[in-house]
């Protein structure tokens, strides 16, 4: 990837973050993205302990004229977004027959309608140059669904289509827009379930490969879907999961 520059959303902690590294390693070069300049500026200097410079962007992904004003800003001052890597998410549990409105609405503009924002800004750019990479975290979620996490699901399997949306229409312009599917990734966020002994040994014995899955395991596919060795990829989704979603 040396030579590309990869933004990558919601990239202070967890699995953004941690593919901020990999992608890094191979060779890219670094936009942080966060809402929290605070927590964006600690995240870079974390990645420069690890002798990696990363610039920042800090917007809020919700906010449609801030991604355009950021993307377009950076583009005219600093370069082409080669690489555009859609990790922003958050969850909210909740059964479904009480599930708030407004949190349900939250959890799909983050996780679903942010992609949306942010594909158009830098599809714009990376059709004029007749290459790009862009990449949406989507989840065993976009084809499974669990109890308490209906925003979620409903969110994870939009993203499932809106990638194979911006394929079919995007693919003739010499971008690549694809998928990466997590199982059950150890982090922060998901910190609680691996602490729930009760969970964690019902996840493990439905998973294949007998573990929680860890962030350095989506390192290989969010390269993969970076590099050229993707070009003729479209519409995919890459599940990263252990085994879960192909067993009964």
């Amino acid at each position: 990837l040396t030579g590309q520059t990869a933004l990558i959303t919601g990239a202070t902690r967890g699995i953004g973050f941690g593919l901020a590294v990999g992608l890094a390693q191979a060779g890219a070069k670094i936009i942080l993205n966060g809402r929290n300049s605070d927590r964006l500026a600690e995240a870079a200097d974390r990645l420069r302990l690890q002798g990696v410079s990363a610039q920042t962007l800090c917007f809020d992904v919700r906010n449609q004229q801030a991604v355009e004003k950021a993307i377009n800003n950076f583009e005219s001052a600093d370069g082409p977004i080669d690489i555009l890597l859609n990790n922003a998410g958050i969850q909210h549990r909740q059964s479904l027959e009480d599930f708030a409105v407004d949190k349900f609405q939250d959890v799909m503009a983050t996780n679903a309608t942010a992609l949306f924002y942010l594909g158009q800004a830098v599809m714009i750019h990376m059709k004029q140059r007749r290459h790009g990479k862009i990449i949406n975290i989507a989840s065993i979620m976009t084809k499974m669904a669990r109890h308490h996490v209906g925003a979620y699901v409903t969110a994870k399997a939009a993203v499932g289509g809106l990638t194979r949306a911006m394929a079919a229409e995007w693919a003739a312009y010499g971008i690549n827009c694809n998928a990466i599917g997590p199982g059950y990734i150890s982090t922060e966020l998901t910190q609680p379930l691996f602490e729930d002994r009760t969970f964690s040994d019902w996840l493990i014995d439905q998973t294949p490969a007998g573990r929680w899955g860890q962030i350095d395991d989506l390192v290989g596919a969010a390269i993969y879907l970076s590099s050229s060795a993707s070009d003729f990829m479209h519409g995919q989704i890459l599940y990263i999961d252990g085994g879960m979603t192909v067993t009964v």
